[in-house]
């Protein structure tokens, strides 16, 4: 039985940050999240690292972050492309932004075939969440439409430096009902936070709700119901020069037709994003109190 491989979204430029965040050091021996992340990932029983990013930047990526993990783990690549699209449809002129996370995912379709985990390059999950989602995937491997989410409470996920893009979530039993993807989430005030829903609604929620940091656990047989979705979501937009397709609503869709379980995990661990250049000081005085409470080395080399 083949460990489980953790797939990384790394294909985002960092439009809102100003650069390529997936490198910036952030650790006292001058750590990336994404360091952190496999290191997390590797004691955790993970077995393989696929990074999913943009061929323009290959060279760059696979010398600054790949080159340093290849004598611990497997470590491959897929492209994100426009041009990857199910057979029937082509790229808009003009369209230059990528077709979502869920379509990130879709690019790893001939890179991955065991049970995986999808995490974000630019976030810092904890330790706590890889091991969850690892022995999730290592017990949960006779049913193939079973999958989970790591989750997080709303209010340990914002930043006081602009809006978020969060899947807000409700479940019961520790199963997911529905996930909605929501945008320019920011703190309102005594308890509640607001943003706009895909469809353009405001959508005012409680700051204590679970929301999807986009860590998730799947089997190979997502890629099947993936490549199905992603089509029915280019075959119901009259325009595809905009729009984009999201995992919390594949996910949702899924759950709501009955073709899949989704299990919430609850997690220990703690969740550190950089989604503006203020956020940057933050996430380096948190993981530097991890550091000195022993956690993590001071140097992960």
């Amino acid at each position: 039985m083949h460990p489980p491989t953790l797939l990384v979204l790394a294909a985002g430029m960092g439009s809102r940050y100003g650069g390529l965040k997936q490198i910036e050091p952030m650790g006292p021996g001058g750590e990336t999240i994404l360091d952190y992340s496999v290191f997390d990932a590797l004691r955790s029983g993970f077995g393989k690292v696929v990074f999913v990013i943009r061929e323009e930047f290959e060279a760059q990526f696979r010398e600054s972050v790949g080159s340093k993990f290849a004598d611990r783990i497997e470590v491959d690549y897929a492209f994100q492309r426009l041009d990857d699209i199910p057979e029937g449809f082509s790229v808009p002129a003009g369209r230059t932004k990528p077709w979502g996370t869920a379509h990130a995912i879709y690019a790893a379709r001939h890179a991955v075939k065991e049970p995986f985990a999808v995490v974000n390059a630019d976030d810092f999950y904890g330790r706590d969440a890889y091991h969850t989602a690892a022995e999730f995937l290592g017990k949960n491997r006779s049913d193939p439409t079973c999958y989970c989410m790591v989750g997080y409470y709303l209010k340990n996920t914002l930043s006081e430096h602009g809006g978020v893009n969060r899947g807000i979530t409700t479940h019961s039993d520790g199963f997911l009902q529905d996930v909605e993807e929501v945008v320019e989430i920011r703190r309102w005030g005594d308890g509640l936070a607001r943003g706009i829903s895909v469809t353009g609604e405001e959508h005012i929620m409680q700051e204590d709700v679970i929301v999807s940091m986009n860590f998730w656990g799947f089997t190979s047989h997502f890629f099947m119901e993936l490549e199905s979705l992603f089509t029915a979501f280019l075959e119901s937009r009259d325009d595809h020069s905009t729009g984009e397709c999201y995992i919390p609503t594949v996910v949702d869709d899924l759950v709501t037709a009955g073709r899949a379980t989704c299990q919430v995990l609850a997690t220990t661990g703690s969740w550190f994003g950089v989604t503006y250049p203020a956020d940057k000081p933050v996430v380096v005085e948190s993981i530097k109190g991890l550091v000195e409470a022993g956690a993590y080395p001071r140097c992960l080399a």
